[in-house]
């Protein structure tokens, strides 16, 4: 690699438009491009780095705040690589809150499909006493309810749902999976396979789309996607040991 590179040099080594690298320029995600007499941009491997870093960290989907990601691009730029290190670790952290918590709801799945999760509730609720008891809204209960992830009993007389102890427990679980990032297309393939019987493998079914499924978001394979952020963390954390070196030369 030449000393000094033109911006499709750039373009190129990375596989990216020329316009990407103008607009990360502008963005601050690299050091001060020095120019020719001329005019034209001379980029350095340094800067070929620090384009590898933001592209790898700008790279969708990302846990936690973005302008958290943003900062950390900056200070790698600035040579502030203490700063950046921290901000990586802080991203690392975020990732690994956000699995620990979607690792504790699939346990909490499994206990439930083996029936050790017992609920206490003796008498069937109306939607808003249910709603009010789970800490929800009733247009939540609602729209999973349209989503067909539960069959709710309705009152013979009044048509109005009732919620009874086994349809409180199933609710428990959807409710806790949603708060832990899954999408309501995995919870409802999840509890299709539960209720045909299938219940051995639910993690899976959890993280696995259908053939025929389309894949909507990546919380329709959540703990796939949290792996790969948290590979994603640890290759953030060595790039910015690369910028590192090279400030240093």
């Amino acid at each position: 690699m030449p000393t000094y590179l033109k911006t499709s040099d750039v373009a190129r080594t990375l596989g990216v438009h020329v316009n990407t690298v103008r607009l990360y320029e502008a963005q601050g995600y690299l050091a001060g491009v020095p120019r020719t007499a001329t005019g034209y941009r001379r980029f350095t491997v340094l800067h070929v780095e620090q384009m590898r870093l933001a592209l790898l960290a700008l790279h969708w989907p990302y846990s936690g705040d973005k302008q958290l990601v943003q900062d950390l691009i900056r200070c790698a730029a600035d040579g502030d690589l203490g700063m950046a290190m921290e901000l990586a670790y802080e991203y690392l952290i975020n990732v690994r809150v956000e699995r620990t918590h979607a690792e504790a709801a699939v346990e909490f799945v499994e206990r439930w499909a083996r029936g050790q999760v017992v609920e206490t509730t003796r008498r069937t609720l109306t939607i808003s006493q249910t709603a009010q008891h789970l800490g929800v809204t009733t247009d939540q209960l609602r729209n999973w309810d349209r989503s067909g992830l539960l069959d709710v009993p309705r009152d013979a007389a009044t048509g109005y749902r009732m919620y009874s102890a086994a349809e409180i427990g199933r609710l428990r679980v959807i409710r806790l999976l949603r708060q832990s990032g899954y999408s309501l297309m995995a919870i409802l393939r999840m509890l299709r396979q539960f209720d045909s019987g299938e219940r051995q493998q639910l993690r899976e079914a959890l993280d696995t789309p259908g053939e025929n499924e389309d894949i909507g978001t990546v919380a329709d394979r959540w703990l796939s996607t949290l792996q790969q952020q948290e590979e994603r963390a640890h290759a953030i954390i060595q790039q910015i040991t690369v910028i590192a070196r090279l400030f240093a030369v």
